[in-house]
């Protein structure tokens, strides 16, 4: 990935497990600003409200933010490791809530950080990962007899397939990142001698996971 390229999440996943009797439950969703976080935040808690803890953490590229609470946890022993996770697994624009209820057992302070970090990992597992990059979508339009040629060469340029259509002329359409766009665009010239259409349509953030 290069700079502006980020790692997220599609949408909402959950899951949970039993350890020394506590459930722990890890919930991951998008969020895109402090405001959004706050609220997935807040609806955990009203859903567990006889939960022992609703501990959260979140990181934003908003203002490359990043926030957690233990939530009444020892210092260090939850929100730290579910931060950790989101880090470690290089996402941003997404906030884990890992809600506890408490099953008699004490599980010490090395235990609590393993337990919140397996219950943030198994939410982000749980998780259809997208690789954010700023790429343009393209349509190119040519001849049957060069639809192959151009076919050939398009996975040399780590271009995201769409669609194909097959009319009077071949039609592809696909996404093709900032950084490539002008080499893709050179080759498909010299190529074709010309004689295919490429149309770039506005610059975006799209999914090439």
């Amino acid at each position: 990935m290069n700079n502006s390229d980020y790692k997220t999440i599609k949408g909402y996943a959950e899951d949970s497990f039993i350890e020394k009797k506590s459930e722990f439950i890890g919930y991951i969703t998008p969020v895109h600003t402090n405001d959004e976080a706050v609220d997935f935040i807040n609806t955990i808690r009203a859903k567990h409200r006889k939960a022992t803890h609703n501990v959260y953490a979140y990181v934003l590229r908003e203002g490359n933010t990043s926030r957690y609470s233990d939530d009444g946890e020892p210092q260090g022993t939850a929100g730290v490791p579910v931060l950790d996770v989101l880090l470690k697994e290089g996402l941003t624009d997404v906030c884990c809530v890992v809600t506890r209820y408490f099953g008699g057992i004490l599980l010490g302070g090395g235990g609590l950080v393993r337990a919140y970090s397996h219950s943030a990992k198994i939410a982000v597992d749980a998780a259809e990962i997208m690789i954010m990059c700023r790429c343009f979508p393209v349509t190119i339009t040519s001849d049957y007899n060069l639809y192959g040629k151009i076919n050939y060469i398009l996975p040399e340029f780590e271009v995201k397939l769409l669609d194909t259509e097959f009319g009077a002329d071949v039609t592809i359409k696909l996404l093709v990142k900032e950084e490539l766009f002008g080499k893709l665009r050179e080759k498909l010239i010299d190529l074709t001698n010309g004689s295919v259409d490429i149309v770039q349509g506005d610059l975006s953030f799209e999914n090439f996971a």
